[in-house]
């Protein structure tokens, strides 16, 4: 699979620009070559330039690696020999800020890879945070509505996805789109990194905006919603977004001019809950994972989380008369889900099988999902505390050597699938479960063949191939994919434990875990409100035998007020200063606050701590088989 090439009259000396709508993100290399055959048209796309690239490319071993310029130029008379001095690239991603070091957020600690980790998270979300006039790639897609000539593949970025100044996107490459179910990563992570809300309120309004008579949103914003498009989940991680956007912004106004909306929709998905109280989708559409059929487990899980969410946005947030008559029924119908996910529970392998069906626990192509199971312990959907622990461990015992592997669908290593597994640990109490994932899959994403050392990809294969399964073409692959980023947001809100409870951090919690992989671990945020700050070290008392302490550093904005868990302790705290307490590693005393002179006089690095080894896991196997059968987009 190889795009056209894009041809370039140079006609004289000087400065040849590829005109905006051409605009590529998120490229890895670029092929400059003289054509052996020059076309005769002027055209940007056409036949000739495709039949003379492939001739120039099979003249040539290993074409995309070639330096820029011909390897042989002997070979071409002089007249047609050109040279190139410099070659910029205009980015024009994070339109909203032309700073692009512009960070509201940051993270910092005793792992140099963590570090790299969450910035290549925040880097991957700036660079899907695009113009919406330079969107969708689908050029195929778009020619429903733009009614485009373009020929098979030609590529453009200049279809207009929503009204506004920046839009989050799913990738910076392709789609070029506002997809639901990965704003249910990026949203928050854009909250703290880049705060760019403004994207996130236009790629939202643009779902709303095409919402279909019975309430149901579309899978996908534009060029989607013109054709019926829809999914159960993704309808779902749209109001998740909604959640999302106001919990961070506060956008009170905005929310009520989208309320009415909201509820019909939310209304829509909830009827399909039945008596098993488990949520029956009708749309096999999801991530392109397949298997998205019946009594499903991820999908009640994300209604149930919709459903709490739902009545504290109607009851804390909006005080709606109409919800609040409706709230017995919600809740009926909650304590129904609980009781029915339970239908799915295979004790014997210790996790919720798909469906009722024939991949439920025992059924004749029996799937234990990563997306579902994960989302049955963030939606909190399970009471028992060791089952939730019982989850969180059997996931972990199936990592490979590359990362978790996402078993609904076969061959396939998912950051997004994977974004939510790192929820699930934290969700269960397993911190250090999260961090390793991290260190293991995001640290591969980075570093691995094929990778780019500095953005987040869609996914890949699970012997670690650069290939993603559901496209027959590597080249397919996006390279800076939001969906893939949730270390970024999970490390601040899950680590270092920052979770705004009301609107923009008014009332918020901080429950940090330092985890066996770290000596000391820093980060924040800033809402409108003002900086939410958390610092984490591993200290010694001086002196003391067994003095070993974890040191904890809090900074919440003035006209806030929240509760620090720490240790086993519960504390009030009003913001607007600095907070130090202590903890001691070893339990025997109690939680403490302490002023700062007193860590200054009598508090040191614990250098004696080690940091423990990652464990070494085993290469996934390849099914051929299954391999070809789950094309999404085949050759």
């Amino acid at each position: 699979e190889r795009d056209l090439p894009l041809y370039l009259p140079i006609e004289r000396e000087g400065v040849t620009c590829v005109r905006p709508e051409f605009v590529r993100g998120a490229f890895k290399y670029l092929t400059v070559y003289i054509p052996k055959h020059p076309p005769k048209s002027k055209d940007i796309w056409s036949e000739t330039t495709s039949s003379s690239f492939l001739e120039t490319l099979d003249s040539y071993p290993d074409p995309y690696q070639n330096p820029l310029g011909l390897r042989d130029e002997s070979s071409h008379d002089e007249a047609r020999r050109i040279s190139i001095s410099s070659l910029y690239i205009n980015c024009t991603a994070f339109p909203s800020n032309p700073n692009p070091r512009a960070y509201t957020g940051y993270f910092s600690s005793s792992s140099p890879l963590l570090n790299r980790i969450w910035y290549s998270g925040a880097y991957t979300l700036q660079l899907t945070t695009i113009d919406p006039a330079e969107g969708s790639a689908l050029i195929d897609y778009n020619r429903r509505i733009d009614h485009n000539r373009s020929p098979q593949g030609s590529w453009y970025s200049n279809f207009t996805i929503a009204n506004g100044t920046a839009i989050t996107t799913d990738g910076a490459k392709r789609d070029r789109m506002a997809w639901p179910g990965d704003m249910a990563i990026a949203v928050p992570g854009i909250a703290v990194s880049t705060y760019d809300m403004i994207a996130v309120r236009t790629a939202l309004h643009s779902i709303f905006l095409r919402q279909y008579a019975d309430g149901a949103l579309p899978y996908a914003g534009l060029p989607m919603g013109y054709g019926g498009e829809f999914s159960d989940t993704y309808h779902l991680h749209t109001l998740l977004g909604v959640w999302n956007y106001v919990i961070f912004t506060d956008d009170i106004p905005w929310l009520r001019s989208h309320w009415s909306a909201y509820i019909k929709a939310f209304e829509y998905s909830l009827a399909k809950v039945d008596l098993t109280g488990l949520l029956h989708v009708t749309s096999n559409n999801d991530w392109l994972r397949p298997g998205m059929t019946g009594h499903n487990l991820e999908a009640t899980a994300l209604m149930y989380h919709v459903l709490q969410h739902t009545i504290r946005i109607a009851r804390d947030i909006l005080n709606d008369p109409y919800a609040k008559d409706q709230f017995a029924r919600w809740k009926s119908i909650s304590v129904r889900m609980e009781h029915g996910i339970n239908i799915l529970w295979c004790e014997e392998k210790g996790l919720f099988g798909e469906n009722i069906g024939r991949r439920g626990c025992g059924g004749s192509a029996e799937t234990l999902p990563q997306d579902g199971n994960s989302w049955a312990l963030i939606s909190g959907i399970i009471a028992n505390r060791t089952r939730r622990q019982q989850i969180s461990t059997n996931l972990r015992h199936r990592w490979t050597k590359h990362g978790a592997p996402a078993t609904e669908f076969p061959n396939v290593i998912s950051p997004f699938a994977s974004s939510f597994e790192l929820l699930a640990h934290c969700a269960a109490g397993n911190h250090d479960a999260a961090v390793e994932l991290m260190e293991l899959m995001w640290g591969y994403m980075l570093d691995g063949e094929g990778f780019t050392n500095s953005t987040c990809a869609e996914g890949y294969r699970i012997d670690g191939d650069i290939q993603y399964p559901a496209y027959w073409s590597s080249a397919r692959n996006s390279h800076a994919h939001g969906w893939s980023t949730g270390p970024t947001m999970a490390l601040l809100t899950q680590i270092l434990g920052i979770t705004l409870e009301t609107p923009l951090g008014q009332r918020w919690t901080i429950n940090p875990h330092l985890t066996r992989w770290l000596r000391h671990v820093r980060g924040g945020f800033a809402t409108g409100l003002g900086v939410f700050e958390v610092v984490l070290r591993r200290m010694t008392v001086a002196g003391l035998v067994g003095g070993r302490v974890e040191v904890l550093d809090i900074e919440t904005p003035r006209r806030s007020e929240g509760t620090v868990v720490f240790g086993g302790a519960r504390m009030r705290v009003k913001g607007g200063k600095n907070r130090f307490i202590i903890r001691f590693v070893d339990g025997t005393r109690r939680v403490e606050e302490v002023p700062l002179g007193w860590m200054d006089r009598w508090l040191e690095d614990d250098v004696e701590w080690q940091r423990p080894k990652l464990q070494e896991r085993a290469v996934g196997v390849v099914d051929w088989e299954a391999l070809e059968e789950n094309y999404a987009v085949g050759p």
